[in-house]
């Protein structure tokens, strides 16, 4: 195992334990009512991976045009974990649009196999799961969380 990838299973073993962004989420409406309250669209989506079982649940709120906050729950494998971790500290603060354009490169990179390359400067944590592209039934562990994030930004959006 080469040390880049090493360092990249470090990084995922512990957003697996840490859980950045991990919540006990208090019910959606009194969420709604209190971002309302503050300016704030607030959404959220439940999401399952049938084919193993991995379960989040991400809400996701936001301001104009800022992802303002992102928190979870969610039960499953390290790699499913992991990614809500990353993805919480990845996005949170960014532009809508910004956003957008790092969930297509992660699914992009995700989708691609193995073909492409990560790139950290653009990535940042999330670049760790390159490896995990080259196992068809684990890019779906990793990408759960942020069709989670995609679904959740789409009815903050139309709030």
């Amino acid at each position: 195992m080469s040390d880049l990838q090493q360092l990249y299973q470090t990084i995922i073993l512990e957003h697996a334990k840490t859980r950045h962004g991990a919540v006990e989420l208090a019910p959606l409406a009194e969420a709604v009512s209190r971002g309302a309250a503050s300016g704030l669209s607030v959404a959220e989506s439940h999401q399952i991976n049938t084919t193993c079982g991995d379960e989040i649940t991400l809400r996701v709120s936001i301001d104009t045009e800022t992802v303002t906050e992102l928190v979870w729950t969610g039960e499953g494998c390290s790699i499913s974990q992991a990614s809500a971790s990353i993805l919480t500290d990845t996005l949170r603060g960014l532009s809508t649009a910004e956003a957008r354009a790092l969930l297509d490169n992660f699914r992009e990179m995700l989708r691609s196999r193995g073909k492409i390359e990560p790139d950290e400067e653009i990535l940042g944590d999330a670049a760790a799961f390159g490896g995990v592209s080259r196992y068809p039934a684990r890019v779906k562990c990793a990408m759960l969380p942020w069709v989670a994030f995609e679904a959740a930004l789409i009815e903050a959006e139309s709030r």
